[in-house]
């Protein structure tokens, strides 16, 4: 019953925004700030990419090149762009994350919609990242009306450059209110936190290729000044008591503004005693995948929630709030669990509410 995020299924993270506003430059910083994940990477123009100090595998034609992490960078266009994801998602590459730049391609709508309608079961959807720049932001909105529109879509917004401007605050709460509850990080050179986008694999588990940043030599002000933890919270949650699946629901129906992700897996208890249940949410994107309790595994809840701005103490009393030791499962109480479960037929997730979907037609 469903697909378990364990079983291989690779993060697609969608980087947009227009030219100028930085994206290159924090596509470059998760290369080299990977924390030993090795990324996919499809963008227009790989020339900006920084791979010259990097070992280079090999090419694989005018297009693509293999990188000693097993970063390939491919300059496609949308009808490529499933074809792209099989070859990435292959196990033989190695890859932990994809990162689509989404320069020259498609609306960056109707790119996360071709990503939800892929047919590689590979992959899930890993959330559109929108990168504003703080200094031309005014200039951007005046030339590009739409940056409106791709900031009301948007997962998580990097409002970079912000070192530039005397006035970053005015920015940030304008771009604030432009989103729809997305969380909003200011940064500068697209300095990032990779854990915000994605789990890294820590290099001394790694076996075999290197990634950018076991090559990559880290000078002590690599960050340019700037914590990068400074820019988002983690909140962790452990419970061995189940939570009621109608409970949980409704928490996450109501997650507050600036909750970027939430992952780990839940005990739903006589609800279903079979599986725990793994939770993958990016913005409003959500999915639950069934998985087999581990025999020597305890019968836990384990969630980590990620955001800018969060409250970690509310959102730990509303989650203590889902629990429940109820002895007897309710009829229909996993049915709002159960419409986020991917259909285990044909691939394609199960049908979710607009509320939940990152578009909405």
């Amino acid at each position: 019953m469903g697909q378990s995020p364990d079983s291989r299924q690779i993060p697609v993270v969608v980087l947009a925004g227009f030219l100028g506003s930085g994206k290159t430059t924090l596509l470059n910083h998760l290369l080299h700030r990977s924390g030993g994940s090795r990324i996919g990477a499809v963008v227009n123009d790989f020339g900006s990419i920084e791979i010259d100090a990097m070992a280079v595998a090999g090419a694989l034609g005018d297009s693509t090149v293999s990188l000693g992490n097993g970063c390939l960078c491919c300059a496609v266009d949308p009808g490529e762009l499933d074809g792209y994801l099989e070859r990435l998602a292959r196990p033989e590459t190695g890859i932990d994350v994809i990162v689509i730049e989404a320069s020259g391609l498609a609306e960056p709508q109707e790119l996360v919609r071709m990503l939800l309608a892929s047919e590689q079961r590979e992959i899930v959807y890993g959330g559109l990242v929108e990168v504003v720049d703080a200094a031309e932001f005014d200039a951007t909105r005046a030339r590009h009306p739409e940056i409106d529109r791709h900031l009301a879509l948007a997962d998580l917004v990097v409002v970079n450059k912000t070192d530039r401007i005397p006035d970053a605050d005015r920015v940030l709460a304008l771009v604030h209110s432009l989103t729809d509850g997305a969380a909003v990080v200011p940064a500068t050179w697209g300095r990032v936190d990779p854990e915000f986008l994605f789990d890294c694999q820590p290099g001394e588990e790694r076996i075999g290729q290197l990634s950018f940043d076991d090559l990559y030599d880290h000078s002590p002000d690599d960050t340019h000044g700037g914590h990068l933890h400074s820019a988002y919270d983690s909140v962790s949650f452990v419970s061995d008591v189940p939570l009621d699946p109608r409970r949980l629901m409704r928490f996450l129906d109501s997650r507050p503004e600036g909750l970027y992700r939430i992952k780990g897996h839940v005990d739903f208890g006589p609800h279903d005693t079979r599986n725990r249940y793994g939770v993958h949410a990016v913005g409003r994107f959500l999915r639950f995948y069934p998985q087999p309790w581990p025999p020597a595994d305890a019968r836990l809840t384990q969630l980590v929630l990620i955001g800018a701005g969060i409250d970690a103490g509310a959102l730990r009393k509303e989650l203590d709030g889902c629990r429940s030791d109820a002895p007897h499962a309710d009829e229909h109480g996993m049915w709002g669990v159960l419409r986020y479960v991917p259909d285990p037929e044909d691939g394609d997730p199960a049908e979710p509410s607009g509320e939940e979907e990152p578009l909405t037609p």
